[in-house]
């Protein structure tokens, strides 16, 4: 199970509001285009109505993925093609471009991968798109010992060092793009599917690909899910379902709710408080000692997580739910998941902050967490991957803020310019040298010349770092932390 982060600005947010008038293609007679048998079927491909970001209307090709009948109204769940799933919904009729309606392909069969099932019969073929970032003979994949010396970049360079890089690195930090929906850096050639949450595309089915839960209320909250969790199906046709805010317990109604709250002692998640700055607390949750928390933590999770798969399993993790303390109890913001041994260096399995408190620096503070504790473990760490296209942006916006506040920190010494290894940031951040290099590069700090590796530093990536640490309120405090790692490996069991 990965992570959702924080957003891009717009990025999968539930439209509000009706969609207005069509300034797009109009639509259709509902009669003009329909199947043989006189109805729109699913596996179909057309275009729909739908507001952008930007409050204006758009008409993207979407696939209907599952048609019902309410009071004799139709209503049809289509999926926006190269869109994220989370912004998949149910339309009415008028939204419908019928002009244009591509009808599944007749000879189409069901898909199958290893024996199971993929995507609806009929449905046309779907692409998958993968890039891969080369690394280009222009910008040199630094080393680790070699020493190098600096030279500034056309002129324009405010403050340079130098990289001193010996191995080359290793094929696997390519960053790759898997279709629309799922984007990280370095995805493993397959999944690891032992104690890992990584799911495998291939076991999508209709029912999964579609969310089943209408709305949630938790706390204060009321919260739209973005994808499909498996609650109880008798959960799934309730117009909300309700969730203590402190055990994460779900109900079919408010009244239930209120029964439960009347018994229910914890006004913080179960397991030990290791931090805590102002409102701000962390606690440390043990998978198999708080089963019953744990697997609610993973249910509600999954609603905003999609390329990772949910175990009932939950012995081999750790659990780590950061919250937000008042007079009422602490409140859970979000939570990141490790396991207890990782044989790859991941120190995050999953991580999401939940919808509301996104977008407010507490995605960066998780992150800022889990390296915390790899500080404290002495090891350096990477997150599970395939990271989502959300936790992408953030893991990449969090390395470069801090790989550039040691690089913008180094002094020069007898008026030299000053110079690092790879090694060594990777030694100060416990951030993994695979990903250091690879935000060095997305970064383009990295520069060849007369030999030597150097890395530049221009006005512009010095300003904006600076601006950017401004608005970066929230920290962590390594004094505030009391944290003591095991020995998973010395247990017999977990």
């Amino acid at each position: 199970m990965a992570e959702v982060v924080s957003p891009v600005p717009g990025a999968g947010r539930r439209e509000s509001g009706e969609v207005g008038r069509a300034r797009g293609p109009p639509v259709a007679d509902p009669g003009a285009a329909l199947s043989p048998q006189g109805e729109i079927i699913e596996g179909c491909r057309l275009p729909v109505l739908r507001r952008n970001q930007d409050n204006e209307d758009e008409w993207p090709l979407a696939e209907i993925l599952s048609v019902k009948d309410i009071s004799g109204r139709k209503l049809f769940y289509v999926h926006y093609i190269d869109f994220n799933k989370r912004l998949d919904e149910w339309v009415t009729h008028e939204r419908l471009d019928l002009k244009k309606i591509q009808f599944p392909k007749k000879e189409a069969k069901t898909p199958t991968k290893n024996g199971l099932p993929g995507s609806r019969p009929g449905s046309p073929e779907r692409e998958v798109k993968r890039k891969v970032e080369v690394v280009s003979p222009a910008t040199p994949v630094p080393s680790e010992t070699a020493p190098a010396s600096v030279f500034p970049q056309n002129g324009s360079a405010r403050r340079a060092v130098a990289a001193q890089p010996g191995r080359k690195r290793k094929s696997n930090c390519l960053g790759t793009d898997e279709d629309s929906q799922d984007s990280s850096d370095g995805i493993p050639s397959a999944p690891r599917m032992t104690g890992s949450l990584v799911s495998d595309r291939s076991h999508d089915d209709i029912v999964t690909r579609m969310k089943n839960i209408e709305c949630i209320e938790l706390g204060r909250h009321r919260l739209k899910p973005w994808y499909f969790s498996p609650y109880p199906q008798e959960l799934t046709t309730l117009p909300v379902l309700y969730l203590c805010e402190f055990c994460l317990k779900y109900g079919r109604s408010l009244k239930c709710l209120q029964r439960h709250l009347t018994k229910c002692d914890l006004r913080h998640p179960p397991g030990n408080e290791i931090y805590r700055k102002g409102t701000i607390s962390f606690f440390e949750i043990d998978g198999r000692k708080n089963k019953s928390y744990s697997q609610n933590l993973c249910l509600l999770a999954k609603c905003f997580l999609d390329h990772k798969t949910l175990y009932y399993d939950t012995d081999p993790f750790l659990f780590y739910v950061m919250t937000e303390y008042d007079c009422k109890g602490f409140h859970i913001v979000g939570y990141f998941s490790k396991e207890k041994e990782s044989t790859e260096d991941y120190n995050v399995a999953c991580i999401l902050t939940l919808p509301p408190y996104q977008r407010r620096g507490y995605g960066k503070l998780l992150i800022e967490f889990s390296y915390e504790l790899s500080k404290v473990e002495g090891k350096t760490g990477t997150p599970e991957k395939p990271l989502s296209d959300l936790g992408l942006l953030s893991y990449r916006s969090y390395w470069s803020q801090t790989i550039l506040e040691i690089l913008m920190g180094l002094k020069s010494e007898s008026g030299e310019r000053p110079q690092i290894t790879i090694n060594e940031i990777s030694e100060i951040t416990s951030i993994k040298k695979e990903d250091v290099i690879s935000t060095l590069q997305y970064l383009n700090l990295i520069n060849y010349y007369k030999g030597q590796y150097i890395l530049t530093l221009s006005e512009d990536i010095v300003d904006g770092h600076e601006r950017a640490m401004l608005k970066r309120l929230l920290r962590i405090d390594s004094k505030c932390l009391h944290f003591t790692p095991k020995d998973w490996s010395k247990r017999g069991k977990w």
